[in-house]
């Protein structure tokens, strides 16, 4: 299994309550943070798993930032006080009670785990989990752009993989083996790039190496290598299926607690009005109701009903990778490998008991006898021989392809983002050994291009959740690059802007503008045989 973290960078030091901040809150208190705990919990009982992870370079920049770092406290003190409301809200009412109660504790659970155990650093226990062992975390591009769409400058497909390794190596202290392409978007000659960056694997969809040339001779149950010595593993589509899909899939199970009814929307506004961000009706994660089916009327949760359920589709997902990994074998030299990626902010965020399942699904692995968790490079190890396959054009969006981010609501952007790039590769070429202000202006006209390329805002556009967000976003950074390329070429920089600039987009410090110069390098070494 392969859990892809991953938010876009979302850090307003110019608001005090920006409503966007709090992606990262919720996706901390309800995935992040309960991850950890079960599967460091794991590891002291003696449970033996393997996992993998992605936690992407602006996600890990948010984590790290203290002013992020000190409104999620703030905001875990303030659920914590509406959870003590809450407690005297339904005093009366035991159901409702109860579910306060759970939720009350659920969020001291949190502060206690944030400011006791992990004293606000949630990375340093995930590198302690891959020193063990038992995880292992692959790289991925540095702002998440879709890199199949940013071909048309290639040292802008360059720089994105670049920065990534660096930021994983910044972070970590060690070379990446693998590497996330953002929404498994794959390019042909991409694997190039990733070689000469010393990245050993990726993972593609399914179709991505079934429609490869020649076609895998064992369909995405074994990876293969490319040319260029990249070995590939493809995603398999059942396993995938059973907790992805909102019809078939485990987490739309009625006994699961509902996402969308939140006493953010249920309460009297004057009381829950101090709880809520910007002053805007939103959820607060307290949620009192199970999705219990398809009707606008919803049941009260029960949180150990859905524990159990949680337990006995753990149990069934086992089951059926017990029963695909022994039909599989019988046609196989090597043992086949079944690789499950999902978004990790499915677990515990999306999908509530995520974690629980999770964890029951490692337990369940760690007592079966005939189908064992394994990570893509402990796999890789296993082998001698891989078979030589290029991968096609794929994605694992909508369709398979780049639909979702290119379409009618969000092509516009791709003209301004193409000509920004071609900028930046002028400027790198320039201006090729930059000191002081000059190479600060620089390093940020950098920065503020990888920021504009994010492809979660073309994604927005797409599902038209947070629109005029990402427009906004989008449009900002551009405006922000072209400014500091006419003063570069002037030599009018303005040091007092650029410095709030600096401050406000403060990602990779270590930045260096000349990864956008093309510069020639060693022939890669293949991976896997």
């Amino acid at each position: 299994m392969v859990l892809h973290a991953h938010l876009p960078f979302v850090r307003h030091p110019e608001h005090p309550d920006a409503l966007e901040e709090a992606w990262l809150y919720e996706a901390m208190a309800e995935c992040y943070i309960p991850l950890l705990d079960r599967l460091e919990r794991l590891a002291e009982e003696g449970v033996p798993y393997h996992l993998s992870f992605t936690l992407t370079p602006t996600l890990a920049a948010m984590l790290r930032d203290p002013l992020l770092q000190e409104r999620f406290r703030r905001h875990v003190a303030l659920m914590q006080d509406l959870g003590r409301r809450e407690l005297h809200r339904t005093r009366h009412h035991p159901e409702l009670h109860r579910l306060a109660r759970f939720h009350a504790d659920h969020w001291d659970r949190v502060a206690l785990l944030y400011h006791d155990r992990y004293r606000g650093d949630l990375i340093t226990p995930l590198a302690r989990l891959q020193e063990a062992g038992r995880v292992e975390i692959l790289a991925s591009a540095a702002t998440h752009g879709y890199l199949p769409l940013m071909d048309v400058v290639p040292q802008a497909v360059e720089a994105q993989i670049a920065v990534g390794v660096h930021a994983y190596r910044e972070l970590f202290g060690r070379q990446p083996r693998g590497f996330w392409l953002p929404e498994c978007g794959f390019h042909p000659g991409h694997d190039q790039i990733l070689r000469r960056h010393g990245v050993e694997y990726t993972i593609v969809d399914a179709h991505g190496l079934l429609f490869g040339q020649p076609r895998p001779p064992h369909a995405v149950y074994q990876p293969v290598v490319t040319g260029a010595g990249l070995a590939v593993f493809g995603r398999d589509w059942e396993s995938s299926k059973q907790v992805w899909s909102a019809t078939e899939g485990y987490p739309g199970d009625p006994a699961y607690r509902d996402f969308y009814r939140d006493i953010g929307w249920d309460l009297d506004w004057e009381y829950i009005k101090p709880y809520l961000r910007a002053g805007i009706r939103g959820n607060t994660g307290f949620k009192y109701h199970r999705i219990t089916g398809p009707t606008p009327h919803k049941e009260l949760y029960d949180p150990d009903a859905a524990r159990e359920r949680a337990r006995v589709h753990a149990g069934n997902f086992v089951f059926n990778r017990a029963k695909q990994v022994e039909y599989l074998a019988g046609g196989m030299d090597d043992p086949p490998v079944v690789l499950a990626p999902y978004d990790a902010e499915l677990f515990g965020h999306w999908w509530f008991e995520g974690p629980d399942f999770l964890e029951d699904v490692l337990r369940f692995m760690a007592a079966n006898p005939s189908v064992r968790t394994t990570t893509p490079g402990r796999h890789l190890d296993r082998l001698t021989q891989l078979a030589l396959v290029e991968p096609t054009l794929s994605s694992w969006g909508y369709k398979g392809y780049n639909e979702v981010w290119l379409e009618g609501s969000n092509d516009w952007i791709y003209r301004h983002l193409h000509k920004a790039a071609e900028r930046m590769v002028e400027l790198a070429r320039r201006f090729p050994e930059a000191q002081g202000l000059q190479r600060r202006a620089l390093n940020q006209a950098a920065r503020e291009l990888l920021l504009a390329q994010a492809s979660d805002w073309a994604f927005i556009m797409k599902t038209g959740t947070m629109v005029e967000y990402a427009r906004r976003r989008t449009v900002e950074h551009l405006e922000r690059f072209h400014t500091l390329y006419h003063d570069l070429l002037r030599g009018t920089i303005d040091g007092y802007r650029l410095g709030l600039l600096e401050e406000r987009d403060n990602l990779f410090p270590f930045l260096d503008y000349r990864v956008y110069a093309p510069q020639p390098a060693p022939a890669p070494q293949a991976a896997g045989g």
